[in-house]
């Protein structure tokens, strides 16, 4: 009896120690997790998948973790999407929003990691580390650091023998040599509302930058006007009465094929296009140049902006995988065929791709002192500006109209 007691006992430790070990391999097996990534950059959704699935090929074969996506990219919005996002408590565990703009924005309403102590931060460009940082902390890895205002197409500008203007007079006497050989001055695609609303950024940082130096501060005061921005509507208005006549049936995309066409001269957006026109002609050519708003060239300038800006949300369910894709965004020995397929500039002291044309033709303005960074205007405020001047646009809204609605808008997101 007691043989047998002994027995059973054996057998029971033994199931047990089974139990254990057949869990244990159960648990031992390939785990998964999904990021929800949010990036409001749709047309780069190639490059960003190939980039992204490099990073889990890496991250799976360093940690046996699989990682796959939840990849977000939309065309409108963006802004009000992700506010929706988060306060719907989504989720998101990787998202992107303008430096300069947003940044500040999510950072006081909790939504940004802090990133000081990753390791890409030690890489970041000396000039680039500043904007992504706010009270001292690093809340972002940047993607785009631009150069921009308007592109033009140097075979025209060629052709013709003309150089950007830097005051409206010097650009009417080039829009009147455009027509006269058959071209148009101006492509003007307005469906989308992010793109007219590249305006308000580049007649705010040019007055902001010359002769309306405390136009920001007075706004935030609440005793400023965009009235007070003498000039406003003088390149708007010579935009819209030398483009095309359809603008509002025209969208990004078509924007790309248009422009590559040859049929423009020149067209407000930036080089974060190169790669749309570029796959329309590859050949095609074109610069950066400052867009003139009125007859000081002074206020004739450069953009300089890091914008798009990727961050991670400090209520990530997978914080650490999160934590590890941004630093794989600036990896040393992938990131740079990264950032040259997306036809950005550099930002970190690895990257040695070489410069873009357009970029160097960008830069014989900023070396010349006609460079300003992106002014910190509300990004409610660029998002009403994309749509009253589509208004504007159709006559639907006049310029007293245009003035009030921006101040309200200004005046709300200072509520």
């Amino acid at each position: 009896m007691k043989k047998l007691c002994y027995f059973f006992t054996a057998v029971f430790i033994a199931v047990i120690l089974l139990s254990a070990i057949v869990t244990s391999c159960e648990g031992s097996g390939p785990k998964q997790v999904e990021l929800k990534i949010f990036i409001s950059q749709p047309r780069f959704r190639k490059q960003y998948t190939v980039y992204l699935n490099q990073f889990a090929d890496q991250y799976k074969n360093q940690t046996g973790v699989e990682v796959t996506y939840n990849l977000e990219m939309p065309d409108e919005n963006n802004s009000q999407l992700l506010r929706t996002r988060f306060a719907s408590e989504e989720g998101i565990d990787v998202f992107s929003c303008h430096a300069i703009n947003e940044l500040p924005e999510y950072t006081k309403a909790g939504y940004t990691e802090d990133l000081s102590s990753q390791p890409f931060v030690n890489l970041l460009l000396d000039n680039i580390k500043p904007v992504i940082t706010i009270d001292g902390k690093v809340r972002a890895v940047p993607l785009e650091s631009l150069f921009w205002g308007i592109v033009y197409n140097k075979k025209i500008f060629d052709e013709l023998n003309i150089k950007p203007a830097l005051t409206i007079s010097e650009l009417k006497d080039n829009v009147k040599k455009i027509k006269a050989a058959g071209y148009t001055p101006f492509l003007l695609a307005y469906k989308d509302q992010w793109i007219p609303q590249l305006l308000l950024p580049l007649i705010v940082g040019g007055f902001l930058n010359s002769q309306n130096p405390d136009f920001i501060d007075n706004m935030n005061n609440g005793r400023g006007s965009f009235a007070d921005l003498k000039d406003f509507f003088t390149i708007i208005d010579l935009l819209n009465a030398n483009g095309n006549k359809r603008a509002l049936d025209v969208d990004a995309n078509r924007g790309n094929v248009e422009f590559a066409s040859g049929k423009y001269a020149m067209y407000v957006q930036g080089p974060w296009m190169a790669q749309g026109f570029l796959d329309q002609d590859k050949d095609f050519q074109f610069g950066v140049a400052p867009l003139p708003l009125n007859e000081n060239p002074k206020t004739a300038l450069i953009n300089i902006a890091v914008s798009t800006s990727l961050c991670v949300n400090p209520k990530s369910e997978h914080k650490d995988v999160a934590l590890a894709l941004i630093n794989y965004i600036l990896d040393k020995n992938d990131s740079d065929a990264f950032y040259e397929s997306l036809k950005f500039n550099p930002v970190s002291k690895t990257h040695k791709f070489a410069t873009y044309p357009w970029v160097k033709t960008a830069m014989t303005y900023i070396e010349q002192g006609k460079g300003y960074i992106d002014p910190k205007i509300p990004q409610a405020v660029k998002d009403e500006s994309g749509a009253v001047f589509q208004s504007y646009f159709l006559g639907d809204m006049s310029k007293a109209d245009v003035i009030k609605a921006l101040d309200n808008a200004w005046k709300s997101s200072l509520k």
